[in-house]
């Protein structure tokens, strides 16, 4: 990214080419990430605008209904909420019991009128990470879209959209991914690109975005339609060293270890006698580990382990502890000692 800006700083666009070729190679190791195709890999600035491109794209008909869960992150929730106003279009949302989101429970929110369920692959507020492949076959099988908001779950362990039977994904690169705010990336099957209207069409979604006199509203044949205007070419450089470098390490070497810090995370918070609510299976949880305390606030403990720059987050009644690949046994050692 520091290259970048000094090349952009002294040379203004004369190695444009360049900039290019790096965001296509930016766009291949991210289909690489998510097993798709190039093809299916359009970048967007955050992760609510990719949700927002599903939301507004689908031919919705009166009477139509959305399948959610009751404790998304808002980004999916305000684009769905929306649509009741300009189309009519009712969002269901369906509660978490024991900190968890059950496939029956979305199974009977359904009927014949669901367009969408959209879920979060991990629940940013208690860690438990959706089984996408169950709930993709579901989709499949009743010709629904799935949306996935997968911001908590790339870069941490693996996402298979092919495998999944994903319609739509969006994520940010500023979390797991270790990437910069404002590069984002987003997935559109092939076999459900015509069926998404594009709502946002600009010069660059069209089939001849460098021939600016020659206006012609056929648009690209790809995912790459969605991209309505000029890159944040700076991002995407950074987003792509990220990439590269949790591909690198491996996601299935990562995801293991995550899963063994925050396996001895769990053991040391119930040893203290703290409440964890993210569900203790590995097949349940990714990165996350929420927990709550009888005695104490989660200000008083995120300001606790603060004051020891031991980096958490509050989260509702808890406290929210996200390990990567490059944390160790110690940190955590360190900091269950802090915590009283």
């Amino acid at each position: 990214m520091i290259g970048f800006a000094e090349d952009a700083t002294v040379n203004g666009a004369v190695n444009v080419e360049s900039w290019v070729e790096t965001i296509e190679s930016c766009r291949s190791v991210a289909a690489q990430l998510i097993n798709a195709d190039a093809t299916e890999i359009a970048f967007m600035k955050n992760t609510t605008q990719g949700i927002l491109i599903a939301a507004n794209g689908i031919d919705w008909r009166a009477g139509d209904n959305v399948v959610t869960t009751a404790v998304e992150f808002p980004a999916n929730v305000y684009p769905w909420w929306s649509l009741k106003e300009r189309y009519g279009v009712e969002t269901r949302m369906v509660p978490e019991r024991e900190g968890r989101i059950y496939l029956e429970d979305i199974v009977a929110a359904l009927d014949e009128r669901t367009r969408v369920v959209t879920i979060s692959h991990v629940e940013f507020a208690s860690g438990f990470r959706n089984d996408i492949k169950a709930i993709g076959e579901m989709c499949r099988e009743r010709d629904i879209w799935f949306v996935v908001d997968a911001i908590q779950s790339l870069g941490a362990i693996e996402v298979d959209v092919k495998s999944s039977h994903v319609d739509i994904l969006a994520a940010d690169g500023h979390k797991w991914l270790l990437a910069p705010e404002g590069a984002a990336i987003f997935y559109c099957a092939n076999d459900k690109l015509e069926r998404l209207i594009n709502t946002n069409v600009g010069w660059a979604s069209v089939v001849n975005p460098r021939e600016f006199l020659d206006y012609d509203l056929t648009q690209k044949p790809d995912a790459t339609r969605f991209e309505e205007g000029s890159y944040n070419s700076i991002g995407l450089y950074g987003l792509k060293a990220a990439i590269e470098l949790l591909l690198e390490i491996g996601i299935s070497n990562i995801e293991n270890h995550i899963l063994e810090l925050t396996a001895g995370l769990i053991k040391g918070l119930d040893s203290k006698g703290y409440r964890v609510i993210t569900p203790q299976s590995d097949s349940e949880r990714a990165g996350i580990v929420v927990f709550e305390s009888d005695q104490h606030t989660p200000a008083e403990l995120y300001a606790l382990l603060n004051e020891r720059n031991i980096i958490t987050a509050e989260r509702g009644s808890g406290v929210r502890v996200s390990p990567h690949f490059y944390n160790t046994e110690s940190e955590i050692t360190d900091l269950l000692e802090v915590l009283p």
